[in-house]
């Protein structure tokens, strides 16, 4: 392992050793040792149901960059780059080798482009959840009263995006390579996102799978007493799950307890029951994955290349 990697395992170990002197643990442990079963076989469910959505989504976002995937392969692969995620510090090295397997189908550029872009479309669709809670929180009566930090942290999330954005269509004009990488990037978007034929497959896809994210941490939380109303998932469970491609720990471990544990109080929530709720959360989640072991041990048996078909010039009119 290298000195990273091991300086993030150790990140992880110090956070959540951190937050449990200081968010009561030890209740947290006592409430995670009484949690419901029947509501963590629910977040377990939705968390199933989203990696299979996930694999769904970057079929699609790869056929539209002439990269065919077989259905159950594509199911295989995403397991197996899940469970490497769980496993290995930085959160990304599953999704590389997802990309690098498949690059036999449309080369390493393309194959790289579609997992990358797919993996963006569901950060974007969690960060327009937040928006649409933060909203509601606070232009409905009776809503969540978020204090000005939150709204702070949600406006930069907010201009960090369009500056993104910004950059993405402004760069299209530089000269050289730089120019031509982000005209290409650019091109890549509207085809695997904007395109016609593309479009409402991937609304669709990106709303189901980020609603079954966040009714899979809504369900571990009332798994361990906390019940979550649709506005304070749709607000409070992003802003958790966002921690998680911090790369300063193994997939958020540390961060997601921190969070969780700073945020429940504004739902009249213990620090406790934030922390036993985002454990439950962690551990359901890494079971969801087993079912890479399986993919893993089975790597002998390759599965044989699917015809090519060449990628579109051009985005849809």
């Amino acid at each position: 392992m290298s000195r990273t990697g091991g300086l993030q395992i150790l990140g992880a170990v110090l956070l959540l050793g951190l937050f449990w002197l200081n968010f009561d643990g030890a209740q947290a442990l006592r409430i995670l040792a009484q949690a419901d079963r029947g509501w963590l076989a629910a977040a377990l469910a939705a968390l199933t149901a989203q990696t299979l959505l996930s694999a769904w989504r970057w079929r699609i976002t790869a056929g539209q960059l002439g990269q065919i995937i077989p259905g159950r392969h594509a199911v295989a692969e995403y397991y197996l780059a899940q469970v490497v995620n769980q496993s290995l510090p930085g959160g990304v090295v599953g999704d590389a080798g997802r990309a690098l397997r498949a690059r036999h189908r449309a080369g390493l550029r393309r194959s790289a482009a579609a997992v990358a872009i797919e993996r963006l479309a569901g950060q974007l669709a969690l960060f327009v959840t937040l928006l649409a809670g933060t909203l509601a929180a606070t232009l409905v009566p009776g809503g969540l009263d978020l204090p000005l930090p939150i709204l702070g942290l949600v406006a930069v999330l907010l201009g960090a995006g369009l500056l993104g954005i910004l950059s993405v269509a402004f760069a299209g004009r530089l000269p050289g390579r730089a120019g031509v990488g982000a005209r290409d990037l650019r091109r890549m978007v509207r085809l695997t996102l904007l395109s016609r034929n593309a479009l409402s497959r991937q609304i669709v896809l990106n709303l189901a799978i980020t609603g079954a994210n966040l009714a899979a941490f809504a369900f571990c939380a009332r798994a361990t007493g906390t019940v979550l109303s649709p506005v304070q998932a749709a607000v409070l469970v992003p802003l958790i799950l966002l921690t998680m491609i911090l790369p300063f720990t193994i997939s958020g471990w540390g961060w997601r307890e921190g969070a969780a544990a700073g945020l429940f109080p504004l739902i009249g929530a213990s620090a406790a029951a934030g922390l036993a709720a985002s454990l439950a959360f962690g551990l359901v989640f890494l079971a969801s994955t087993l079912p890479g072991l399986i993919v893993l041990l089975a790597q002998g048996r390759e599965v044989p290349a699917a015809p090519l078909v060449p990628a579109s010039t051009k985005a849809d009119p």
